[in-house]
């Protein structure tokens, strides 16, 4: 049975480094990020790119299909979404027909992206579990993006939730940009270079940092990042002003025609 990862260091560094993240660890409570175990790297780079751009429902109805081309996989595995049966194998993949893949509701760009992933799983581009637990984050993120349809994104989360690694600052996710603007009272997201300068103090615990950036983004009571700038536009468009130019105008002119 795999060890649980314990965040008490992470979480007290964050909290000392960083006062409004220390606020949002204090309302948010222990951190629960725990990688998954159960799942080969390629079983899950092959979830992630069906899972791409899809809405959950929809994503995990097609992934149900693509398992059941292959009836004869028998392993079942424990994923974030539950225990499920199996993904096939690479070699599975490779024989089975372009269009077989595609019945089960792929789009070409997928197929192609899986087929590609499957080909990298057996020539060693795509390494195993105990071969990636030896490679630092840039060399897998090297590795793992030269898949098509795989970007750093997808890597990073990968880090994070399979293979637990510790200093992941997923700078291109959304959820971690949203909770950081939110936590700041900031009106735009952070751009991402930006979001990788201020997040240096919370070396080396980003992963657990971004857990609680994504608890942020759920906090009702911190306000969504351009909820001042709406609330300030009517100030800004100078509505009053026009409406009053317009009115000393109308006066003028009414003056104008009374003199004549």
């Amino acid at each position: 049975m795999t060890k649980k990862l314990d965040h008490t260091g992470a979480v007290a560094h964050l909290s000392r480094v960083d006062r409004k993240l220390g606020k949002i660890i204090a309302k948010a409570g222990p951190c629960g990020l725990q990688p998954e175990t159960t799942q080969s790297l390629f079983e899950s780079l092959m979830e992630a790119i069906i899972y791409q751009q899809l809405h959950g429902k929809a994503a995990a109805t097609i992934t149900a299909r693509v398992k059941a081309l292959f009836p004869e996989e028998p392993h079942r595995i424990k994923t974030r979404h539950g225990v499920q049966a199996g993904f096939p194998s690479p070699e599975q993949v490779l024989a089975a027909t372009p269009e077989l893949l595609r019945s089960a509701g792929l789009s070409q760009n997928k197929m192609l992206a899986i087929r590609d992933l499957a080909a990298k799983a057996l020539d060693g581009t795509v390494p195993t579990v105990r071969e990636a637990q030896k490679m630092s984050d840039d060399a897998l993120v090297e590795h793992l993006t030269s898949v098509r349809g795989i970007g750093r994104w997808t890597v990073e989360m990968l880090l994070i939730f399979r293979l637990g690694r510790p200093d992941v600052l997923a700078v291109d996710d959304y959820g971690v940009r949203r909770g950081f603007a939110k936590m700041h009272g900031m009106d735009e997201l952070p751009k991402p270079k930006e979001l990788l300068e201020l997040g240096e103090k919370w070396r080396p615990h980003r992963s657990v940092a971004c857990w609680y950036m994504w608890r942020a983004a759920e906090m009702k009571e911190l306000a969504e990042p351009g909820a001042t700038a709406k609330k300030a536009a009517p100030k800004k468009t100078g509505a009053k002003k026009r409406a009053g130019a317009k009115a000393v105008a109308t006066k003028r002119a009414a003056s104008g025609k009374k003199k004549s």
